[in-house]
C-alpha cells in the first residue's frame, strides 16, 4: 500500500472532514470552512500532495475540570489531516497492538477495561475467595515527556514511508516543546498508544505478566504475590528509563491488596461494588455549577450530564445519579 499517497487523496481527505466536524458543525470555525468547502479541500490536497504543508501554530487554553490541563488545539484544517493520517495508520497498528491496552480504539474503552479488570480479579482471587495484589501505575508526565526521536524509531519499524514519516515529523514539532506532544490532538493519542506499545510487549512477552490491562499511561498487573509484584516494578521502571526515556510517578505507583478497593479508570473497584472517584463526581459539579452561573447553556450541559450519567451509572451511584440530576434542574 501506498500509504502517503492514501493517506492525502481526496476520498481520504473527505472521510477525515466528515470525521472532524462531528459534533462540531455550529462552530464558526467549521461553518467558515464549509463556505468554500471544496476548494479549501483541494487546497490542502494540493499542499500535501506538493509537500508544501505546513500546519498552523496551536491554540492553547486551560482547561479546569476541576483539575487544571493545557490543551493545544489545532486549527480544523490541520485536524482533518490528523484524522486523514490515522485513517490509514490506524489499522497498520491495530494488528500488532495487544488485546488489553483499552483506550482511544475501537470496540475498547472504559466499560471494556472495567470489565476486563473485574474478570482479572475473579481470575487471580479464584472468584475473590482468596488474597491477590495489584501493581497500580501511573507514568510521571506522559504526554510532556515522549521522546519523539523515539516515537519517530518506532514508527519506522513500521513505516517505510519518507513522505509519511516527513508528515508525521511536521505534526509533531508543531509543538513548541522540544519533547512531548499536545493534549487534545488525536495523533496525540494515537502515538500515546503507539509508544506504550513497546511497554505492552515488554511487559506481556519478556516478563510473560499474565493479567495486565492499560488505559493510556494508567496499567495494572495483578498476581497473587505481592513479592513478585515488587520485581516486576522494579524491572518496568528500568525499562521505561532506559528505552522510552519515563519514569513511574513515585507518589501514584503502588501495591496494593485488592480487598481494599482500587482506582481505575474513573472508578473505585472493590470486590462487590464499585465507587465513582472523588474526582468524577467533582468534574459534574464543576459542570453543573458553570451551568447555573449562565456560563454553560442548555444544551451542553444536557449533553455533559447524560455523557457523566451513561458512565456513571457502571457505578453504584443510582442516589447519587437522583441528586445531581435534581440540583441541575430545579
Amino acid at each position: 500500500m501506498d500509504i502517503y499517497n492514501e493517506t492525502i487523496s481526496l476520498k481520504n481527505l473527505i472521510f477525515a472532514y466528515k470525521k472532524a466536524r462531528k459534533g462540531k458543525t455550529k462552530k464558526d470555525y467549521v461553518i467558515k470552512f464549509e463556505e468554500n468547502l471544496a476548494y479549501n479541500l483541494k487546497i490542502l490536497y494540493d499542499e500535501l500532495k506538493n509537500e508544501t504543508y505546513k500546519p498552523k501554530p496551536l491554540q492553547s487554553f486551560i482547561l479546569r475540570d476541576p483539575k487544571t490541563r493545557k490543551i493545544s488545539k489545532s486549527d480544523f484544517r490541520d485536524r482533518i489531516v490528523h484524522h486523514a493520517l490515522c485513517n490509514i495508520l490506524e489499522p497498520i497498528f491495530e494488528k500488532v497492538f495487544i488485546y488489553d491496552s483499552c483506550a482511544n480504539r475501537k470496540n475498547k474503552g472504559t466499560l471494556f477495561a472495567l470489565q476486563r479488570f473485574g474478570k482479572f480479579q475473579r481470575k487471580v482471587t479464584h472468584n475473590l475467595s482468596k488474597q491477590a495484589f495489584c501493581f497500580k501505575a501511573d507514568i510521571k508526565h506522559y504526554f510532556q515527556e515522549i521522546n519523539r526521536d523515539i516515537l519517530l524509531k518506532i514508527l519506522e519499524k513500521k513505516i517505510k514511508c519518507s513522505k509519511t514519516i516527513n508528515l508525521i515529523q511536521l505534526i509533531l514539532n508543531n509543538f513548541e516543546s522540544k519533547k512531548g506532544m499536545p493534549l487534545g490532538n488525536l495523533t496525540s493519542q494515537f502515538f500515546a498508544n503507539v509508544y506504550l506499545n513497546e511497554l505492552d510487549y515488554f511487559v506481556k512477552h519478556e516478563l510473560k505478566v499474565k493479567y495486565y490491562l492499560r488505559y493510556v499511561d494508567d496499567f495494572v498487573i495483578l498476581h497473587k504475590s505481592k513479592e513478585q509484584l515488587k520485581i516486576w516494578k522494579e524491572q518496568i521502571n528500568y525499562f521505561l528509563e532506559s528505552k522510552l526515556k519515563l519514569e513511574l510517578h513515585t507518589e501514584k505507583s503502588k501495591i496494593i491488596n485488592l480487598s481494599s478497593g482500587l482506582d481505575f479508570v474513573g472508578f473505585r473497584n472493590f470486590y462487590y461494588f464499585k465507587l465513582l472517584r472523588k474526582r468524577n463526581i467533582l468534574q459534574i459539579i464543576f459542570k453543573i455549577e458553570l451551568y447555573k452561573k449562565q456560563d454553560i447553556n442548555n444544551k451542553n450541559i444536557l449533553d455533559v450530564f447524560q455523557g457523566w450519567n451513561a458512565c456513571a451509572k457502571w457505578a453504584n451511584s443510582f442516589g447519587l445519579r437522583i441528586i445531581l440530576f435534581l440540583i441541575l434542574i430545579i
